[in-house]
């Protein structure tokens, strides 16, 4: 038996959001096998029935992991109030698929893609200092007080960020930056830069974990190794 929340598992089966199933929650128009649902309802999706509305939630039982090569200008969300287009619009339409780490509107490259939200979870979660690592390219300094200035001690909100490793080359008028770092707080690396005082010009993630973008063409996805998985699977153990 595995329990989860009554809301992820009506997100994961494709329902809705988790908010909105819990206005569906709320209103009494979920039930788990025969009973009507509350919020803090937690459930066995493959061994109990859940319907909505009198409809029968089908569980998604296989687990997904995608990763695709997010461009510049889609929105990291199921829909945006602002008629941008959403990531998800990429992607084939499987029910209960999440992301694993935000991207900005302005920033392109590796984004993870899952069913399994409590990997997910620990993907993402500050205690496990899972390593991402960017490319950008800035200029306000040259490469040598860039150098420099990211060996220090950099700290933002009153906490250090975890830079794990990081390579500075000029690249013309600019300079490129390659950045390892084991947490993802919101925009940090856009927020690492105007610490340092350097403008953004571009930003790309290449690797999140154990799984690189490689070669996979912007816009595009493809589905994770067996080799991929079974290394994100060790990070849960």
């Amino acid at each position: 038996m595995s329990l989860m929340r009554l809301q992820r598992a009506l997100a994961r089966a494709g329902v809705t959001s988790r908010r909105k199933a819990e206005d569906l929650i709320r209103a009494g128009r979920v039930r788990v096998d025969g009973d009507v649902a509350t919020i803090g309802t937690s459930v066995d999706p493959d061994s109990q029935k859940i319907t909505v509305d009198g409809r029968t939630v089908r569980s998604q039982t296989r687990t997904t992991w995608l990763a695709l090569n997010k461009p510049i200008g889609y929105v990291v969300s199921r829909s945006d109030p602002e008629g941008r287009r959403t990531v998800y619009g990429l992607l084939p339409k499987v029910p209960g698929l999440t992301y694993v780490g935000r991207l900005d509107v302005m920033t392109s490259g590796l984004l993870l893609m899952t069913t399994d939200g409590a990997a997910a979870h620990r993907l993402m979660h500050p205690r496990y200092e899972v390593p991402r690592t960017y490319w950008l390219g800035v200029h306000g300094a040259d490469a040598g007080a860039i150098r420099e200035a990211l060996a220090k001690r950099i700290v933002i909100d009153g906490r250090a960020v975890r830079v794990v490793e990081s390579r500075v080359r000029p690249q013309g008028r600019s300079v490129e930056i390659e950045l390892t770092l084991a947490e993802g707080r919101q925009r940090i690396v856009r927020r690492v830069a105007e610490a340092l005082g350097l403008k953004v010009e571009w930003l790309h993630r290449v690797a999140y974990g154990p799984v690189r973008l490689g070669k996979l063409p912007e816009g595009k996805w493809r589905e994770l190794t067996a080799l991929e998985v079974a290394a994100i699977e060790r990070l849960k153990t």
